[in-house]
């Protein structure tokens, strides 16, 4: 029994792995704009002077704390 339920699983975790990939009509959807890292560099940009212009540090965007210990 616990054979065969060793064969199954190994058999739907390979099954897993077996996607042949991305299909040509799908790709449209993967290079329109709202896909891309960052949709909207302006707005990005804009975001990051305001932080910048406010905490007067610039990075470490995505990363909680200043490194003070406070967060």
């Amino acid at each position: 029994m616990r054979t065969l339920i060793a064969a199954v699983l190994v058999m739907v975790t390979a099954s897993g792995c077996s996607s042949p990939g991305v299909k040509p009509w799908e790709r449209d959807l993967l290079a329109q704009k709202k896909m891309q890292l960052d949709p909207y560099p302006l707005d990005t940009f804009v975001d990051e002077h305001i932080y910048f212009s406010r905490e007067n540090s610039s990075g470490g965007q995505g990363v909680g704390g200043g490194g003070c210990g406070c967060n």
